[in-house]
Parts: structure tokens; sequence; C-alpha cells
């Protein structure tokens, strides 16, 4: 386990052999992500955040909102709870 310091303007310095161990180089991008209290950072970005990205971007393209998208959802679930359950 290593203990760094948060420096100035938030900067964190990783040390050499655990940069070492995930090939993390000078130009490397983290993703960061915070877990409650925990921050979480990944030489990679996360699937999730690409996946997010996709769908916000395939959203604008359609002139579509997150709401539109739940409202569609809701009427979805109705549908299908009506067509299984008759209520």
């Amino acid at each position: 386990m290593a203990v760094v310091k948060v420096r100035g303007r938030g900067q964190v310095t990783i040390p050499l052999s655990l940069r070492k161990d995930l090939r993390i180089g000078e130009e490397t991008t983290l993703t960061v992500v915070k877990a409650g209290n925990v921050l979480l950072m990944t030489p990679r970005l996360l699937r999730a955040d690409t996946l997010a990205k996709e769908a916000q971007r395939e959203l604008k393209k359609r002139g579509l909102s997150l709401q539109d998208v739940l409202d569609d959802l809701n009427r979805q679930r109705m549908r299908y709870n009506k067509e299984r359950y008759g209520s």
C-alpha cells in the first residue's frame, strides 16, 4: 500500500513502482471515479463512461433528452404490465 500526499492544486504523485506495474506513462490519461468515500483511478476509460458518452451523442443526434427516454421507458413498462398482467 502506498501513501501519497495531495499537493497545491490537487496533484498526487503515483509511486514509480505502481506506475511501472500499470504501465502509466507521462502522457497517460487516468479516469477518476468517486465511489462513496473512495477515489478509483484507472489508466483506461471505464466502459460505463464510454457507453454514457455514446448514449449522450446518440440522444443529441436524434434530438432527444434523457427525460424523453425515461418517459418512453415508463410507457413501455405500462404496456408490458397491461399485456402481461392485464392491469
